[in-house]
């Protein structure tokens, strides 16, 4: 039901811990309008026009007071969706949980939120929440008092307006932001509830803000953790991108870990997270990823989750082969079985789950080496990703130094110089082939490759 939800509102309301305006005026904080998206001002303005309340809200708002450089910019009003839609052409409402508009300016999309109300207000069509406490439908509309007391926490709850270019706090966002710190509005166990996602935001912005969780919002995290599993793998699936894929993955994967939320998102890679080099593996994937997103360097979630997920395939193959499964087949019995195991969690599209699976496949290939094999390696498609894979195995310490080395060497040698590594192969025995190979099946396998 509603009611734990309107107790957690009315917390904010009484006379202990009441909610109060705090303005701040253009003098007191440092947020200028030069740096805000024309597209946005437009929107606000035209809303504005129009005899509507518009405020820059959320993160727009926190990253520049933190001198940073947002991505885009949301639009608060009290506008309605099909009041805002009728201002802009080619927009639209989108959304069934949450209604909002996407307003197009020119090249950018800025997103019309409308006030948001107390669930007490609305209908039952309106407003619904699942036998968790999770809701499902949230189009109750209010004003910008209620609309702070929704929002998810403090630091996204600072509205800023063009008129007078003040700041309206309602929940305490400046001093967080001042004290540097992550705290939820209203009580965290009913907001949790509400929105699980909601605590993987919370270990985000600690770890993209470097801020510290408020205590009271970080104690219920791993008691809270399981519902999770309550989220649909492809909403869980967008928040792993976000969460690993935006340049701060390795600290808010010890964040989760610390939290008690990792394993209930990767729960093979964190039953794996004993053997140091599978640990390591997970940290010095998330740290280059972090360092190609700083380069501005290409990143995909296909190698991302091949280096989670991996040590829990190599764990699976060894069992296997040690039933009597060859390895190639093993292996691809392990990948389906963990890839399997993963998309209950997060869903994992195939245009990133087949190159995944390439990329592993090529583990077994790369240290056979002989005849013509290195330079069709090195024509496959998968084949830079299967190398940067295979070095970062090495630095893991899963396995010992030497092979990328060659292959770097390769890569970076003229022809006749290939021909004269692979000779030199061949004449020490090395560029192993599959166990159990022999006699004229070996010669010709060598033939078909």
């Amino acid at each position: 039901m509603l009611n734990s939800l309107i107790s957690s509102i009315k917390r904010w309301r009484k006379p202990g811990n009441p909610v109060s305006l705090r303005i701040v005026p253009r003098s007191d904080h440092n947020l200028s309008r030069r740096n805000i998206s024309r597209a946005a001002l437009t929107v606000m303005k035209r809303l504005q026009e129009a005899g509507f309340r518009a405020y820059i809200v959320g993160g727009g708002v926190r990253d520049l007071l933190l001198n940073g450089h947002p991505k885009d910019f949301d639009v608060a009003t009290d506008a309605t969706p099909e009041e805002a839609k009728a201002l802009f052409r080619g927009s639209r409402i989108v959304g069934r949980r949450f209604r909002i508009l996407h307003a197009r300016i020119g090249r950018e999309v800025i997103e019309v939120t409308t006030f948001r109300g107390h669930h007490s207000e609305g209908e039952a069509h309106e407003a619904q929440q699942s036998e968790h406490g999770m809701l499902l439908r949230d189009n109750v509309y209010g004003d910008l008092e209620s609309d702070a007391i929704r929002r998810d926490f403090t630091i996204n709850a600072l509205y800023y307006t063009t008129d007078g270019f003040e700041i309206h706090d309602y929940t305490g966002g400046m001093r967080d932001i001042e004290q540097r710190l992550i705290r939820i509005i209203g009580d965290p166990v009913t907001r949790y509830k509400e929105d699980p996602v909601r605590m993987l935001r919370a270990v985000r912005f600690a770890a993209k803000l470097d801020f510290t969780i408020e205590r009271q919002t970080a104690a219920p995290l791993g008691e809270l953790a399981p519902l999770l599993h309550n989220i649909a793998p492809a909403r869980l699936f967008d928040e792993v991108l976000k969460l690993l894929m935006s340049g701060y993955g390795e600290s808010t994967f010890e964040l989760l870990h610390e939290y008690g939320l990792w394993q209930h998102l990767f729960p093979d890679n964190a039953a794996q997270l004993d053997d140091p080099s599978a640990l390591a593996l997970t940290r010095k994937a998330l740290r280059n990823t972090d360092a190609r997103i700083r380069d501005d360097k290409r990143v995909t979630p296909a190698f991302l989750y091949a280096a989670l997920l991996w040590p829990a395939v190599q764990a699976e193959q060894r069992q296997l082969t040690e039933k009597g499964t060859p390895p190639v087949p093993a292996l691809a019995q392990a990948a389906q079985q963990v890839i399997g195991n993963q998309m209950a969690h997060t869903a994992i599209p195939k245009r990133f789950s087949i190159p995944m699976r390439e990329i592993w496949d090529m583990q077994l290939r790369l240290p056979r080496r002989t005849g013509n094999r290195a330079q069709h390696l090195s024509e496959h498609p998968r084949f830079r990703a299967a190398y940067d894979f295979l070095l970062l195995r090495e630095e893991s310490g899963e396995i010992q130094p030497g092979l990328g080395q060659w292959w770097t060497e390769f890569q970076e040698a003229d022809e006749e110089q290939r021909q004269s590594m692979v000779s030199k192969l061949q004449r020490n025995g090395g560029g192993r082939r599959g166990r159990g190979s022999r006699g004229g099946r070996r010669r010709r396998s060598t033939r078909a490759e």
